[in-house]
């Protein structure tokens, strides 16, 4: 009886059927042994939230707010409505909105955005030229340039346009926390050429992304309608398609009921905390941390999985937890699944039985913006104490999918 296994409150031995691990018992209790998968779910997103903007005519405003954390930009676009295809953007990346000591951007932020040529429809005098916007018959309606996205200043189209300061401001305020406000104003109304910002449409992206548009390469189906219509609907779709709430699941741990990894309604215990709050399951005698196919510990990513396996026998309960990786100290996972009902182990997809937890140890921060969040935070356990108790997430923000958009686990009998 050399490998023995807790699991249930039961001291477990590596034998299918054993006559108890008291030789002086003399129930049989039948041993079984099982695997659980923990899947990754989630669905891909390459960005983290998007909008639109709508009309600004002079002398008006539009504001939107949006949460962010350390490491994302702002990029966003709008036409300069007398032209054919001009349009208002920060670089092809964005704007990042803290800088390398972690300060959030705030404050004008005009310098930073340039009038840039989509090269889709060739250029008439601004103001003037039939096909633009508020003189053409009807969209799409110029001669095709089949050209590339440029500064207008790169151009040399041989016409004059009014310094972008003259009529587009832009202001950025951090509101605390992960909150910012971008307040778009058109203040074209006292330059050489009063104009429309038509609509456009924002995104908050990652480093390195180039959401909208790349300098030098040919505009985007969604870019030409926004810069020669400011029609933001395809590109709105494509971002919104493609923007949303992804998280990791990190290295978690498993037992029985006694020591449960965790128990619903008391305070973590602090090999909890370190699992809930920075994915570090250490301080439990099981664990799992290593992704399926894979030769070293890391997080699971969308399309990855984590697995384990034990033996069991009838009456014991399975509990297991691994940390939602874009959140302060929320996990997904159980602490009361019967491994067998009326003698029948169980098998198959248990995912309904999964639910997301807090672990009550941090205060909690937006979803995937939260810069004492592992992926942003300066090292581990770095937030702010919460002296909470361990509960179920009820109310996570309509941008957190449910728990099984999220994760799926199954359990098989080998």
């Amino acid at each position: 009886m050399n490998s023995r296994f807790y699991l249930g409150g039961i001291l477990l031995c590596s034998l299918f059927i054993f006559s108890s691990c008291n030789d002086d018992d003399d129930v049989s209790i039948a041993f079984r042994s099982f695997t659980v998968k923990i899947e990754n779910v989630f669905e891909a997103k390459d960005y983290f939230i998007n909008g639109t903007t709508g009309l600004i005519e002079p002398g008006m405003s539009e504001s939107f707010s949006f949460n962010a954390g350390k490491g994302h930009y702002l990029s966003f676009a709008t036409m300069f409505v007398q032209s054919n295809d001009l349009f208002y953007a920060p670089g092809e990346n964005g704007l990042a909105l803290y800088d390398v000591n972690g300060i959030a951007l705030t404050g004008d932020i005009t310098s930073n955005i340039d009038l840039w040529d989509a090269g889709t429809e060739v250029n008439e005098e601004p103001g003037v030229g039939p096909n633009q916007a508020p003189r053409q018959a009807g969209p799409n309606t110029g001669t095709d340039e089949n050209g590339t996205v440029e500064l207008i200043s790169s151009v040399n189209d041989g016409f004059t346009y009014p310094a972008d300061e003259d009529v587009i401001k832009i202001r950025i305020a951090h509101d605390g926390g992960t909150m910012f406000t971008v307040t778009i104003e058109n203040v074209s109304g006292t330059s050489s050429l009063p104009t429309p910002l038509a609509p456009g449409t924002w995104v908050i992206n990652s480093t390195g992304q180039t959401p909208l548009f790349e300098e030098g390469t040919a505009s985007s189906e969604g870019l030409e309608r926004i810069a020669e219509d400011g029609n933001n609907a395809i590109m709105d779709d494509t971002l919104t398609s493609n923007s949303g709430y992804v998280s990791p699941f990190a290295p978690g741990a498993f037992g029985g009921i006694n020591p449960a990894v965790f128990t619903l309604g008391s305070n973590s215990s602090a090999a909890l905390e370190a699992l809930a709050e920075d994915g570090v399951p250490s301080g439990f005698p099981n664990i799992f941390n290593t992704p399926v196919g894979a030769g070293s510990p890391a997080s699971i990513l969308p399309g990855e999985s984590y697995s384990f396996s034990f033996t069991a026998a009838e009456g014991d309960i399975l509990s297991f937890a691994t940390m939602l990786v874009e959140s302060n100290d929320w996990f997904v996972g159980a602490n009361d699944i019967q491994l067998f009902t009326n003698g029948t182990p169980v098998s198959g997809d248990i995912t309904s039985k999964i639910k997301l937890y807090d672990a009550g140890t941090e205060v909690d921060e937006y979803p995937g913006a939260g810069n004492n969040q592992p992926l942003r935070q300066s090292g581990p356990n770095t937030g702010t104490d919460e002296n909470g108790i361990v509960e179920i997430v009820t109310n996570p923000g309509n941008r957190v999918p449910s728990v099984s958009e999220m994760v799926k686990v199954t359990i098989t009998l080998n």
